[in-house]
């Protein structure tokens, strides 16, 4: 009985350090590398994190992340407007450091995998401008690897986060460019302790 009292007194200290962070919010995001005339464009982020606190100035998250990135094209030689968009299911796994409660930097990996990619662009056609679609992934690689770097703050269980996510692999599938994903990230999520 003395065991399994411990046993329970263990397994409810732990449970008190470990939460789900529901989050969504807004990424601005670019390709990188051998790529011209690329602006920035607006996407998405929705998904939820998993945390483990070890102590009070170091824990842990790893997450499910549904993002919305690619980039935004003007004046090249092909086409008058383009918008790239991938969608990646993202899995952040970060190391939080506080400073201070409840403000904390953090800095890990991100491996991505491919969901889908839609591309609008309109051409010159017998010299009047026609808008195409196209959601071909053929050309792209289907994973992606980041590293995110960032910081948070919270307070009232509202987490506000803040993060650059720096693509390191080519997602170029198609001949000899190099293209890398360039994504800033703003998040609001509630901590939910179990």
């Amino acid at each position: 009985m003395m065991i399994a009292a411990l046993m329970v007194a263990t397994l409810s200290a732990n449970a008190q350090n470990m939460f789900v962070k529901p989050m969504v919010g807004g990424t601005l995001s670019t390709l990188t590398g051998d790529t011209e005339n690329t602006k920035m464009r607006l996407g998405l982020v929705a998904g939820a994190e998993f945390g483990y606190m070890f102590n009070d100035n170091f824990g842990a998250t790893a997450g499910l992340l549904v993002s919305m990135q690619g980039s935004n094209f003007k004046d090249t030689d092909y086409t008058k407007d383009e918008s790239s968009t991938l969608t990646y299911l993202n899995i952040p796994m970060l190391a939080n450091y506080y400073i201070f409660p409840g403000f904390a930097i953090k800095a890990g990996i991100q491996p991505g995998f491919l969901l889908s990619y839609k591309r609008k662009f309109s051409e010159n056609i017998d010299g009047h401008w026609e808008d195409f679609d196209s959601s071909d992934k053929d050309g792209l690689k289907t994973l992606d690897l980041s590293i995110p770097l960032g910081v948070s703050y919270e307070f009232s269980d509202f987490v506000i986060d803040a993060r650059y996510n720096l693509g390191v692999l080519n997602i170029n599938d198609h001949g000899s460019a190099t293209i890398r994903n360039s994504v800033i990230q703003l998040t609001v999520g509630y901590k939910i302790p179990f």
